[in-house]
């Protein structure tokens, strides 16, 4: 195995981990204490919330706090309203407890920010509590009130420990995660500004940026809780849409400079010098970042947009072929010089904590809006899935007559729950299965082996040491995080620990059991009913970026382009994190950012046909009429059409006439469109333009 195969310093635990296991430890230690103390009827929920509430970073643990009190209310109200009454109709009770889930459960996934966590936890709660008591409701608002006091307990003491003890902030997160993302984007522009073909390498880079920039909304969502200002958090969502739009950026430059570099063009020189000198600004400025003062950064780019001017092409010129695409390519260079200028400078603004001093330069009335693109459709599939595996877990339980059957049905419900937001969770769910089986075993050794000797709480703690730490330093690692919290959450809850000793081999293996079957059950089921795993999510996300792209082209008045664009840009981010890098240059994701453009210089069109005589207004009408069709069939068929030979003549016509028209003084905004759709639509076909067509 390689060296970086196997590092053993990425294997073992940072300084990092083990300061906040063992804060972790020394809060769950606290919050148990305190709860036998007070002789709360089971002070293990507040050991165990702990562990399922805390977080390496102050911003996300206070969050995840807050929504879970707030959750966990939520859900203790509807059990209270739903049990009692229904409790003599079991069928109907499992109904409707499943349906109060799957609502719960829906808000969660379609809430991308740190808000979803309350939905969620209103969801799972409902039938923790509610399917332990079926056999006793009278008890349920006992058990309600007794369980939201012990979760709160472990909130409360979770929350004030990671916030005075060694507390860690998100600010320095944030800057990892932009540096990292930023030293992909420099590779990206680096090798498109050079005209080379996207390979894998490229299109890991890109999975990887998209990747973090859908993380990056539920961590903005939690800075607020950090203690940051909020001038701050505006600038740090204002920084993630800029990353967001520079992909595209980027990617708009790729085809027509390869287009333009293959040409015997004579500016060819002049622009590979610019695009050179922009790529080594780009270079320079990333692996330095917050190194050069905003003023440095701004001249440079100053210069940068000055040697483009230069290189502009003369009224006359942009009317010839090579001069529409050197011009079009110069427009996006530009727009590339802002953005990055804007990223960098804001990046550094942030480090610093002088965002009141930060201006943008980059400026577009149709940017920034932050609106997502949400499936509801896919949501609903989840939910439903959800209820119906919630559902006909009950029914099976009722048919058994298992009395200890609600705490497998109790934890298939936060399986359900846990997971139904991504493509695939059945592996996941297996995971929460293996987890708890470990859970079990530790548990089972602790009451059976070790507590029987242990007389003091003192003692509690040291035998508790060894296996809570070591499992606590890996909770804050991504490849690991979710086994290792589920083991820690389920070896508290599975411990059931009381004032006095009183363990018993029956119950627990019958409680505890019926969990394992629950969650085997989950597994199952998920496996029969989202087998699909990320392609329908793709297949869907793909044909509703053709269907809008035929809405950008339709006659019909689009009620805020800011929205829309906001919406296409977010689903290509999610398409692209949902795609495997291979090297094939017509790659999904290349062909995603071709698909923005063309949406991009589409709206563009619209705008500029009212500005130019009315022949060029009927050739353009013509154009967007054969790509409104184009694209609705696409998204009729689910495939993507070849593109008709009418489009393409229609583009060069229209092209060719609005080229003559820029050469007699027609401002040249509408020839850009035209152009960059062109290379959009279809940049195999570019090289065999030359401009002289007639419509």
């Amino acid at each position: 195995m390689s060296k970086r195969g196997f590092d053993k310093k990425t294997m073992l635990p940072s300084s990092r981990d083990w300061i906040f296991s063992i804060k972790t430890f020394g809060a769950a230690m606290l919050a148990l204490y305190l709860a036998l103390k007070w002789d709360l009827p089971r002070p293990y929920w507040a050991m165990a919330t702990v562990y399922i509430v805390s977080n390496p970073f102050v911003g996300a643990t206070i969050s995840k706090a807050m929504y879970r009190v707030i959750g966990t209310l939520m859900g203790a109200a509807a059990a209270i309203a739903l049990v009692p009454p229904l409790v003599d109709t079991p069928y109907l009770l499992s109904l409707a407890l499943a349906v109060w889930t799957g609502t719960m459960l829906f808000l969660a996934i379609s809430t991308r920010t740190a808000k979803s966590y309350m939905f969620l936890l209103a969801g799972y709660t409902t039938p923790l509590i509610s399917y332990p008591t079926v056999f006793d409701p009278t008890a349920i608002f006992d058990v309600e009130t007794a369980r939201t006091e012990e979760i709160l307990l472990g909130i409360v003491v979770a929350s004030i420990v990671n916030t005075v003890l060694f507390p860690n902030r998100l600010a320095p997160v944030l800057s990892e995660r932009t540096v990292a993302w930023f030293r992909d984007a420099a590779y990206y522009a680096r090798e498109t500004l050079a005209g080379i073909h996207p390979d894998r390498r490229i299109l890991d880079g890109l999975r990887r940026m998209a990747f973090t920039l859908n993380g990056l909304e539920v961590l903005l969502s939690q800075l607020g809780y950090d203690g940051a200002r909020p001038d701050v958090v505006s600038r740090a969502n204002e920084l993630r849409g800029r990353m967001a739009l520079l992909l595209p950026i980027i990617a708009a430059l790729a085809d027509p400079l390869r287009v333009f570099m293959a040409s015997a063009a004579p500016e060819k020189d002049r622009l590979v010098a610019a695009a050179s000198k922009i790529s080594a600004w780009i270079s320079d400025t990333q692996r330095r970042p917050g190194s050069h003062p905003d003023s440095e950064v701004r001249q440079v780019a100053r210069e940068l947009r000055a040697d483009l001017g230069r290189i502009q092409p003369t009224t006359q010129e942009s009317g010839a072929w090579h001069g529409m695409l050197l011009s079009s390519i110069l427009w996006r260079l530009n727009v590339l010089v802002d953005l990055w200028e804007d990223c960098i400078s804001l990046q550094h603004a942030i480090s610093i904590d002088d965002v009141a001093h930060w201006h943008p330069q980059f400026r577009h009335w149709r940017f920034g809006a932050a609106h997502q693109y949400v499936d509801r459709w896919i949501i609903l599939l989840a939910t439903m899935t959800g209820v119906g595996g919630i559902f006909v877990a009950c029914a099976l339980w009722i048919q058994s007559d298992w009395v200890d059957g609600g705490s497998g049905i109790a934890l298939a419900s936060v399986a359900c729950c846990f997971f139904a937001g991504l493509d695939d969770p059945a592996p996941d769910v297996f995971r929460f299965f293996v987890a708890s089986a470990i859970a079990i075993v530790i548990a089972g050794l602790y009451l059976f082996a070790v507590l029987p000797g242990v007389s003091d709480f003192e003692l509690l703690m040291l035998v508790f040491a060894p296996p809570f730490i070591a499992v606590g330093t890996l909770m804050p690692r991504p490849s690991f995080g979710l086994t290792a919290t589920i083991v820690a959450f389920n070896t508290s809850a599975f411990l059931s620990l009381q004032g006095m000793y009183d363990a018993n081999l029956q119950t627990f293996l019958n409680g505890n059991l019926s969990g394992l079957v629950g969650l085997l059950f989950a597994y199952l089921w998920t496996c029969v009913t989202r087998p699909f795993g990320a392609t329908l999510a793709v297949r869907r996300l793909t044909r509703s970026g053709w269907r809008e792209l035929a809405i950008a082209a339709g006659a019909h008045a689009i009620p805020d382009q800011r929205e829309l664009l906001a919406r296409m840009l977010d689903r290509v981010m999610q398409l692209i994190a949902r795609l495997e890098p291979t090297d094939d240059p017509d790659h999904a994701a290349i062909v995603a950012f071709r698909d923005i453009r063309t949406a991009l210089n589409t709206m563009d069109l619209r705008i500029e046909r009212n500005n130019v005589p009315a022949p060029i207004q009927v050739s353009i009408d013509r154009v967007l009429e054969r790509l409104e069709q184009y694209f609705l069939k696409c998204a009729k068929s689910g495939v993507r059409q070849p593109l008709g030979l009418d489009l393409i003549g229609e583009l060069d016509g229209a092209i060719a006439q609005t080229g003559r028209a820029v050469a007699e003084g027609l401002p040249s905004a509408s020839l850009h469109a035209l152009v960059l759709l062109r290379i959009s639509v279809s940049p195999d076909s570019v090289a065999t333009f030359n401009g002289q067509a007639t419509p």
